[in-house]
């Protein structure tokens, strides 16, 4: 049998610093190399906030190591994903001299370790002091022929490289930047084309969701829509978009439009996606996306359905059963080269069941079958179906493990017949 490896030793004697970080930037663990680098003890440290522990140097008016770590850890949050940042001058306080400040240069990595629930549950900050290698090349300003007479070849090499770096770190900004104005414009304009009826005076209890990608452009591809059909049907739709950005919520919004008026004009929902379906070839950036249309008619109680290529509905009833609306599923929209009718089917319903729609944000993760995703919304569905729709749509979310959001969008309609 292997020795047990004793974990809390190995970080305490990690050679390279490290500052653990709980998700609200609070310091919880540090190792003994950080704490040499930075003159703290660990009476210091834990227990403090990042930022009041090393704030910027009140001195130097272009400070900005807080606002560069600050970017980076919260892109770790959101992305759930390790980010390096470029070499970063910080300046740290002087532990015996209140007030003065020490010019230190770092080389930073920032790593997330994920809880049980699939969230950051923790930042592990490591970095490497490169102030003595900063120094010795200053004078030359790291560019150009000054830094060629002083330095040797390998030397100047390093210079350039790190110039490169700097220079990389501040594009890198620009282009975040500008794919954050993006990502801002098209989440807003998606919101706005996904204005729902006041559904708190609805006649059944309805509950809708959006939630954009996280740390992604891939947004704005999903939409929900919610159409009363006086007197006494209501139709349901959720679909996916493949494209993202500017572009996605553009064909969305058309697509979207489309759909709702076909439904409020023909009976059928597999006539109103036949429709969708011709519509989308003049659409550029429309084939492809994946539809599901419901109608809810009160009188006969029966949900009467047809998908393009989505993940079923499901109707949950109050004693746990669950089923699967999936006898009506054809291809994408466009996926064919000739028109052909799409299918249809209808289940009856009886009062407290519970009907979900929703786009594979929901149930899709990486490298997993999506067999496996659906398994896991029938499980909680089976658990949690006699709540109602607002309650029910938050908990699905939470069991789901995307209550802040996913790697795709997210649409969801539940709906308490």
């Amino acid at each position: 049998m292997p020795a047990e490896v004793d974990h809390a030793a190995l970080f305490a004697a990690t050679p390279s610093p490290y500052l653990v970080l709980r998700p609200d930037l609070v310091i919880v663990d540090v190792n003994r190399a950080y704490l040499e680098a930075t003159g703290r003890t660990r009476d210091d440290l834990i227990g403090q906030h990042v930022f009041q522990a090393f704030p910027d140097n009140p001195n130097d008016p272009e400070a900005d190591g807080t606002r560069n770590l600050n970017a980076s850890l919260h892109r770790v949050l959101s992305t759930r994903k390790q980010d390096t940042m470029a070499l970063q001058k910080y300046d740290i306080p002087v532990v015996l001299r209140p007030g003065e400040f020490e010019e230190r240069w770092w080389s930073p990595v920032n790593t997330p370790v994920m809880g049980a629930d699939g969230q950051v549950a923790w930042i592990i900050h490591r970095v490497e002091d490169v102030t003595a290698f900063v120094k010795a090349h200053q004078a030359g300003n790291l560019t150009g022929v000054r830094v060629g007479k002083r330095l040797g070849a390998a030397q100047t090499l390093e210079a350039e490289l790190y110039a490169r770096a700097r220079e990389l770190q501040r594009l890198n900004e620009e282009l975040r930047q500008a794919n954050t104005r993006e990502r801002e414009v098209a989440v807003t304009l998606q919101e706005a084309m996904l204005h729902a009826p006041d559904l708190a005076h609805h006649p059944h209890d309805v509950a809708v969701r959006y939630l954009p990608a996280i740390g992604s452009l891939n947004v704005c591809g999903d939409w929900y829509d919610v159409v009363d059909i006086p007197p006494d049907q209501v139709a349901l739709a959720v679909g996916d978009v493949i494209g993202h950005g500017l572009e996605a919520a553009a064909v969305m919004g058309m697509l979207r439009s489309a759909l709702s008026a076909a439904i409020r004009a023909l009976e059928r929902p597999a006539q109103a996606l036949e429709v969708l379906g011709l519509y989308a070839r003049s659409i550029e950036g429309a084939l492809g996306t994946t539809a599901v249309k419901a109608v809810v008619d009160r009188r006969s109680h029966l949900i009467t359905y047809s998908c393009a290529g989505h993940p079923p509905p499901v109707l949950a009833h109050p004693d746990g059963r669950v089923e699967l609306l999936d006898r009506a599923t054809d291809p994408p929209l466009g996926a064919r080269p000739m028109h052909v009718p799409r299918p249809q089917a209808s289940i009856p319903y009886a009062p407290g069941d519970t009907l979900v729609l929703y786009t594979d944000g929901l149930i899709e993760r990486r490298k997993e079958d999506i067999d496996v995703g659906l398994d896991r919304l029938t499980r909680a569905l089976a658990e949690c179906g006699s709540l109602g729709a607002e309650r029910l749509a938050d908990t699905l979310l939470t069991k789901l493990g995307v209550a802040g959001g996913g790697r795709d969008d997210i649409a969801l309609i539940v709906v308490r017949l």
